[in-house]
């Protein structure tokens, strides 16, 4: 017999829940030193600007994990998906079918909203979490680098946009 999982959207009392569970993830990963995030940006993000949402699975009245997920947007199946940026079980709760649920959850949001796909990257050496989603059927994307601009390159990547911007303008006038 399954047990039956239940499920909760986060609300904005939940923020200081949703940062635990952030740094908690980003210890696992052996990244806790970037987590930058505090519960003022979270509350903006998620809550505010909706840029994002999370869902909870619960163990009783207990949060056992938590996904975070936002829409992208697939050009060529034209249409909305699901990506899955954060995903997190408790290791008390591992091994007990609640990171599968999240996950099924997710791909029931995503057929509901009429999205094309659910998708998600995972760190090379995350072997555990790669044989999970395997064991899903999960198809891994080969070929493709995820590439990233952020901090500094991000700053002067986007002062180098506006000055060449001004420029453009300049030559209009």
């Amino acid at each position: 017999m399954t047990k039956e999982m239940r499920y909760r959207f986060a609300e904005r009392k939940d923020t200081p829940l949703i940062l635990d569970f952030i740094r908690r993830l980003a210890e696992y990963e052996k990244m806790s030193d970037q987590v930058v995030a505090d519960e003022k940006l979270l509350e903006e993000w998620i809550f505010d600007r909706q840029k994002a949402e999370v869902i909870f699975v619960l163990a009783g009245e207990k949060e056992a994990g938590f996904a975070l997920f936002f829409h992208n947007f697939s050009t060529f199946l034209g249409r909305a998906g699901i990506y899955l940026e954060d995903l997190f079980v408790l290791p008390e709760y591992r091994g007990q079918g609640y990171g599968k649920s999240l996950l099924k959850k997710l791909a029931q949001t995503a057929v509901e909203r009429g999205c094309g796909r659910l998708e998600w990257s995972c760190l090379d050496w995350n072997r555990p979490s790669i044989d999970f989603y395997l064991s899903l059927d999960a198809e891994p994307m080969t070929g493709w680098t995820v590439y990233r601009l952020s901090g500094e390159t991000l700053r002067r990547m986007a002062e180098d946009g506006a000055e060449q911007d001004s420029a453009a303008f300049a030559e209009m006038i």
